[in-house]
Formats: structure tokens, C-alpha cells, sequence
């Protein structure tokens, strides 16, 4: 299923020619860094995931719960990585101006109860001096609020 979900991301994000604002390069630089933190989830790979983030990054790991520091979130997706935490990519959306993106993708997911679920991703990537994007908020439950009653 892991390769299926990375297949599924990476022909998203290559479907996507056509994103709001900013230049093509932009938003393709923006999934390739998306693509390429599914792509270390899907293997395992904590280092590759945490790679993806700025210092600092804030990820809300279950909604309501930040988190921050290379510590914590080493142990938060070693966590996810561990449990196995099965997911499937859907659309995407990509929103740039100047040095700061904004990445939306929908997505579905099994909770620990086996119940199936759909969330909304929602993430803010900053690109440094040396053209590199990396994102710096990441909350896979950016609807949250949509669900509450």
C-alpha cells in the first residue's frame, strides 16, 4: 500500500501544472518537497521526513497537539512510521508569493479504532537564500474546526 500511496502523491503532484499564483517552477518546487517527505514516510524514513522542515517547524501531529523541536518530532513520526499509520494522498493545491507557500492537499486515513477518515492537510513552506522550500507549519487536520459540532 506504501508504494501505491507514493505513486498516488508523486502523479498528483505532477498533474498539478496548473496551481494558483506564482511560477510553475514554484509550485513544482514546493510538491517535489511534499513528494519527497511522502516518499520518506512511506519507507520509513524518520531523517528524510524531519529533512523536509525547517528548524523550529511546528507539526500538528493529532488535532489540538503541536509539535516542535528535532526531539519531539523525531519521536512523533518514528511514532507514526512505527504504527504504520496507513493513509492515501488525494488532490492538491499549491498557493506562492514571494518566499512563502501554502500547500493544501486532502487526504484518507484509518484511525486507531480502524475507522476510516478524511482530513484536510494544510501547510506553510518558506524557501531560504539558497532557493530551497521547507515547510515551517504542517497540520494534516487544517479542517478541524469544519468538524466540529
Amino acid at each position: 500500500m506504501k508504494d501505491k500511496t507514493v505513486a498516488a502523491v508523486l502523479a498528483g503532484a505532477m498533474a498539478l501544472g496548473t496551481a494558483v499564483s506564482a511560477g510553475p517552477s514554484d509550485e513544482t518546487a514546493v510538491l517535489t518537497v511534499i513528494g519527497r517527505m511522502m516518499s520518506s514516510f512511506a519507507a520509513g524514513d524518520v531523517s528524510g521526513i524531519l529533512a523536509t522542515y525547517r528548524p523550529g517547524a511546528v507539526v500538528v501531529g493529532s488535532p489540538g497537539a503541536p509539535v516542535t523541536g528535532e526531539a519531539a518530532l523525531t519521536e512523533m513520526f518514528a511514532g507514526f512510521v512505527a504504527a504504520g499509520f496507513p493513509f492515501v494522498p488525494g488532490g492538491h493545491e499549491v498557493v506562492v508569493s514571494g518566499d512563502i507557500a501554502l500547500h493544501l492537499m486532502d487526504w484518507e486515513g484509518q484511525g486507531p479504532d480502524g475507522a476510516m477518515f478524511r482530513a484536510l492537510s494544510v501547510a506553510v513552506l518558506t524557501r531560504d537564500a539558497n532557493g530551497e522550500w521547507r515547510m515551517v507549519i504542517d497540520h494534516p487536520f487544517g479542517d478541524g474546526l469544519l468538524q466540529k459540532p
